[in-house]
């Protein structure tokens, strides 16, 4: 399944040559193709996985304390969290190609999931943490800011990546002594290509914002971000 020209030519993508390939294709086994095949049984990406989240909250906490000094640790928080969120990780997967390197059980491929954000976010993070085994920590550091260092410095540019759902609850609780109830109006179209209609309430019967989404989650981002402004609630001093 693997050849080596696919190997080489996602290595020259990445701008980045493994001296163990074998890290490189642990990094792009999905848990669902092991369950297919049962010569991958055991094999999936994982354990890079969690490693790379660790090395990922290392490198742009470092790079959030030493280039943001006027923000205090809950602003750096905030930021931090909307850097290595799922959205940014799979656009920067997207943005390589991740996704057309991926080992997906024939489901996960019928279904999308070279695209799905998860799916790629996770893969990312995976990468991250066998470029980390495979050289070191800087290796790693460098990798991950040619992607993220743009990103970073526009965070805030990017309504995408504004957590609405915290920033409503913030608000609810410090305004109305309550925390938003989101409920799932409708769900639309077949199991395999469902998406959602969620409304959010506050104290209150009636939807203070409804919003759509491929995803629960997604919908209810969607709806705090409506319900927001609706209520006028001032988004950059969330920030």
């Amino acid at each position: 399944m693997y050849e080596n020209k696919n190997l080489n030519e996602l290595e020259k993508r990445l701008g980045y040559y493994f001296k163990s390939q074998t890290l490189l294709k642990k990094a792009l086994i999905h848990r669902s193709y092991g369950n297919e095949n049962w010569d991958y049984k055991n094999t999936n990406n994982e354990r890079l996985e969690l490693l790379g989240d660790a090395v990922l909250d290392l490198i742009v906490t470092e790079y959030l304390y030493l280039n943001f000094s006027d923000s205090n640790e809950g602003e750096l928080a905030k930021l931090k969290s909307m850097i290595v969120s799922e959205p940014v990780l799979a656009e920067i997967s997207l943005e390589i190609g991740l996704g057309d390197f991926l080992l997906l059980s024939k489901g996960e491929e019928l279904t999308g999931g070279r695209e799905r954000e998860s799916i790629l976010g996770d893969a990312f993070e995976a990468l991250l943490g066998a470029i980390y085994l495979d050289s070191d920590f800087n290796s790693a550091k460098e990798f991950a800011l040619k992607y993220l260092e743009y990103r970073i410095l526009h965070i805030n540019e990017n309504e995408e990546l504004i957590d609405y759902k915290t920033i409503l609850q913030e608000y609810a609780q410090r305004v109305y002594k309550v925390i938003p109830i989101y409920e799932v109006i409708k769900e639309i179209g077949p199991d395999h290509k469902k998406s959602f209609e969620i409304g959010v309430k506050i104290s209150e019967e009636i939807f203070i914002g409804v919003g759509k989404g491929k995803n629960k989650k997604t919908a209810e981002q969607h709806a705090a971000k409506n319900a927001c402004k609706k209520m006028g609630v001032n988004i950059n001093e969330a920030l």
